[in-house]
């Protein structure tokens, strides 16, 4: 399976941006389709976006979409997120998840194949 590391939480101000990393180990990078999730304080977590395996199709939770963007570099083994206008609602551990099969938004805690060890994002008031 694909190992996973991400980058680039921190604390940031509400309307701020951030951009998150997540490098991937292994030569077949480019066969999986690639996520973000979050989970929240006393929450479970949840779907945020998706893209596929060539980067061809993306889709996104609805309370974030127009605000995040996905992206990958496969020549790089990398999987971005690109976060702004950040609400205190994205508060949140934010993790990069594989899986073969793209799900779009209909990907589920439940099917991922391998996880990152997550990155924080808090934004304050």
């Amino acid at each position: 399976q694909v190992q996973l590391v991400e980058s680039g939480g921190g604390l940031v101000q509400a309307g701020g941006s951030l951009r998150l990393s997540c490098a991937a180990s292994g030569p077949t990078f480019s066969r999986y389709a690639m996520g973000w999730f979050r989970q929240a304080p006393g929450k479970e977590r949840a779907f945020v976006a998706a893209i596929s395996n060539g980067g061809d199709r993306t889709d996104y939770a609805d309370s974030v979409k127009g605000r995040f963007s996905i992206s990958r570099d496969n020549a790089k083994n990398t999987l971005y997120l690109q976060m702004n206008s950040l609400l205190l609602g994205d508060t949140a551990v934010y993790y990069c998840a594989a899986s073969p099969v793209f799900y779009g938004r209909r990907w589920y805690p439940q099917t991922v194949g391998s996880w990152g060890q997550g990155t924080q994002v808090t934004v304050s008031s």
